[in-house]
């Protein structure tokens, strides 16, 4: 079993982002040991990039100010080879294809199994081009993460059939960032999932609050936060980690 799917086993996953070097790689650090004391089961470290398409504004802010901060992938790889000396929950990175291209796919992926990089998620990847990197993947025990949105109809099925680590279920179209109401009709996507796959399926965009993480887990195996993680980041800034802290446990919390 791979070390993602242990972070579904008999519960409910609860899983934040940050953007790795927002608005410093300390801040960050201090702010995953928060997420994982108060019950995170995995994390997804952003590493960021000049264009983030399926961002929303919040993390396109977090991108920007990370990279004027000099941060790069070298530097975040080495970083969470410095985490994982702490750190044994699954992590996965989340980024574009670009940046996995321009730095040289086996590179980057054979360095994800080395730092222990649990899995990869690539929203601009289109599943008919998943080849490009699944291989690599496989190579080198690195979990491709699939993404299925409300959008993709009849091609829910033949992407479940083929996930690894975790299915992430995009709970609404448009772009990452708060949402007042998630409205599509989220449990008929996880009944065709579940028909086809038991990898566990978690559901990400738009949930900010308690009662959010809530339904979406008693839909799907988790839920997964990022824009109202790095609002606290934005607002407290250097002083955000205890911050996140709490926050991740009152998520955890109305999920368990």
């Amino acid at each position: 079993m791979s070390k993602i799917r242990e972070a579904f086993l008999n519960k409910k996953a609860f899983i934040p982002f940050i953007t790795c070097g927002d608005p410093d790689l300390d801040t960050t650090k201090k702010a995953i040991l928060q997420m994982v004391a108060n019950g995170a089961d995995l994390i997804e470290l952003g590493i960021p990039f000049s264009d983030p398409t399926a961002e929303g504004p919040v993390i396109q802010g977090a991108n920007i100010r990370a990279l004027a901060g000099g941060v790069t992938t070298d530097i975040i790889f080495d970083f969470v080879k410095d985490l994982r000396k702490e750190v044994t929950i699954p992590m996965v990175f989340m980024t574009y294809a670009n940046v996995v291209f321009s730095y040289g796919a086996e590179k980057f992926i054979s360095t994800c199994k080395e730092i222990g990089i649990d899995g990869i998620i690539l929203p601009d990847l289109p599943f008919e081009e998943k080849e490009e990197f699944l291989p690599l993947c496989k190579q080198y025990d690195v979990d491709l993460i699939s993404l299925i949105a409300p959008t993709s109809e009849n091609r829910i099925a033949m992407i479940a059939k083929e996930a690894d680590g975790f299915i992430y279920l995009v709970s609404s179209l448009g772009v990452t960032g708060t949402r007042s109401e998630i409205k599509t009709d989220l449990a008929s996507i996880v009944k065709v999932i579940r028909e086809n796959t038991d990898v566990p399926c978690a559901i990400g965009f738009g949930i900010s609050t308690p009662e959010q993480a809530k339904k979406m887990a008693d839909i799907a195996d988790g839920a997964i936060v990022g824009s109202a993680i790095i609002k606290i980041l934005e607002q407290y800034k250097t002083e955000a980690p205890e911050h996140i802290g709490a926050y991740v446990k009152s998520m955890k919390d109305a999920i368990r």
